[in-house]
């Protein structure tokens, strides 16, 4: 069972978007070297994560985990909640 586990990927985002029912958008940032110039670059993609619950919301940072097809744009799932939402 942990093996299957391992294979999966797992990405940790920030919900940009929580409007889309069972759905959340997760905003994935990494940080690579330019090839050319060498410089830090900050790169980003959005993913839909499934959420069956609707329990993250708007700023929470998740980490997801990739899944079968569940949509024509959603291949990854909510796993567990990092970090909640500083509220204002």
């Amino acid at each position: 069972m942990t093996e299957q586990a391992s294979l999966k990927r797992t990405l940790v985002g920030k919900v940009v978007s929580d409007k889309r029912s069972k759905t959340v958008t997760v905003l994935v940032e990494r940080r690579v070297k330019h090839e050319l110039y060498g410089k830090i670059v900050a790169k980003s993609n959005k993913y839909h994560a499934h959420d069956e619950k609707g329990e993250y919301h708007m700023g929470d940072m998740i980490e997801i985990t990739e899944s079968r097809p569940i949509s024509k744009t959603k291949n990854w799932v909510a796993t567990k909640l990092i970090e909640k939402a500083a509220t204002v």
